[in-house]
C-alpha cells in the first residue's frame, strides 16, 4: 500500500507536504469524485470486510467504491500518513422511515484536528448528504456548501449533523412521488460522540448490514458518486442524475429507470465501476433519499 497508488486512483496532483485546511479539502473532493459510495458487494456475492489492505486492494487496485466503513477508513489511514491530525468517530444514522436515530452506530467518520481546530470529514455518506468539504465541528454554525447547508449542534455532549437542501425540479413526472426523493426541506442525518473509535469497534455492524434482512443495505443495491456539479446514484434499476443549484435555490433532479442489461455498461459508463461477478440489482420500497 502506498500514497502515490492511492494518489493516482483519485486524480489528486498537489501538495503532500502540508497539513492545512485547503489540502485537506482537496484530497477530499479527489476522493468523493473518484471513489463511489456503494455496497455492490452484498448484491454480486462478495464479503465486506474491513481489513485495512483488502477495503485498499478493492477501492485502489480493483477501483471500486465501498460504504462508509471502507471509504473512510482509507481516508483515514492517507490522512494520517500524511501527517494529519485524524482519528475515528462513529455515528448513529437518522431513519427517517421510523423518525429516529438508529440504535446500532454504524456510521465511521473522521476527526482531524489543524492548528487546534476540529473538522469532520466524511466520504462516505453518498447522495446529497455528502459534504463537499470538511465542516468545522462547531454547534449552531451554518456551513453552506454546494450541495446545501449543513450544520451541527450539540447537546450534552451530543452532536447533531442536519442538512437543509434547495427545491427539486423533476422534468419526469413519474418520479414526483418517488420514495427516493426526500420530501423534507431539513432533514437529521446523523448524531456522534466524541469518543475515539477504532475499526475494530465496527467488526459487528459490518456483518450485521451485510446479512440482516432488516438492512437497508440488503434491501438496496445502491451506487452513487459526486461530480464536479451535483451527483448520480444508481439504486436498483433506478438511475438519478442531479444538478445542484442549476437555476437560482433550485435543484435538477433527472430520473430513469434501467433494463437489467443496461445496469453493467452504467456502472462502467457513469461511476467507473466493473464488476467481477454478476449483480443482482434490489430496491425495496423504504428508508433511503436522495
Amino acid at each position: 500500500m502506498n500514497l502515490e497508488e492511492y494518489f493516482a486512483r483519485t486524480g489528486y496532483k498537489g501538495s503532500l507536504e502540508k497539513q492545512d485546511l485547503d489540502t485537506l479539502t482537496d484530497i477530499f473532493q479527489h476522493h468523493i469524485r473518484a471513489v463511489p459510495f456503494e455496497n455492490l458487494s452484498i448484491h454480486c456475492g462478495e464479503k465486506i470486510t474491513l481489513e485495512l489492505e483488502h477495503v485498499y486492494n478493492k477501492i485502489v487496485r480493483r477501483k471500486r467504491g465501498g460504504w462508509c466503513m471502507e471509504n473512510n477508513q482509507l481516508l483515514g489511514w492517507v490522512l494520517k500518513r500524511l501527517g494529519y491530525d485524524a482519528s475515528f468517530l462513529g455515528a448513529y444514522v437518522f431513519n427517517p422511515h421510523q423518525n429516529a436515530y438508529a440504535t446500532i452506530m454504524t456510521h465511521l467518520l473522521v476527526k482531524v484536528v489543524i492548528d487546534g481546530k476540529a473538522y469532520i470529514v466524511d466520504g462516505g455518506f453518498g447522495v446529497s448528504y455528502q459534504m463537499w468539504q470538511p465542516m468545522e465541528l462547531v454547534s449552531g454554525k451554518d456551513q453552506p456548501q454546494a450541495p446545501g447547508v449543513f450544520r451541527f449542534t450539540e447537546k450534552n455532549a451530543t452532536w447533531y449533523l442536519e442538512k437543509m437542501r434547495r427545491k427539486q425540479y423533476i422534468p419526469n413526472q413519474n418520479f414526483s412521488n418517488s420514495d427516493l426523493l426526500e420530501k423534507k426541506e431539513c432533514r437529521k442525518v446523523y448524531m456522534f460522540s466524541l469518543e475515539p473509535r477504532t475499526v475494530e469497534d465496527f467488526s459487528f455492524q459490518c456483518t450485521y448490514l451485510q446479512t440482516s434482512p432488516d438492512s437497508l443495505f440488503t434491501k438496496k443495491s445502491i451506487c452513487t458518486l459526486q461530480t464536479t456539479d451535483g451527483f448520480r446514484a444508481l439504486i436498483g434499476w433506478t438511475l438519478t442524475e442531479t444538478t445542484y443549484n442549476y437555476k437560482e435555490n433550485m435543484d435538477l433532479v433527472e430520473f430513469v429507470t434501467l433494463e437489467d442489461e443496461e445496469v453493467e455498461k452504467t456502472l462502467q459508463e457513469k461511476f467507473n465501476v466493473t464488476l467481477d461477478r454478476k449483480l443482482v440489482p434490489i430496491n425495496v420500497k423504504g428508508f433511503y433519499t436522495i
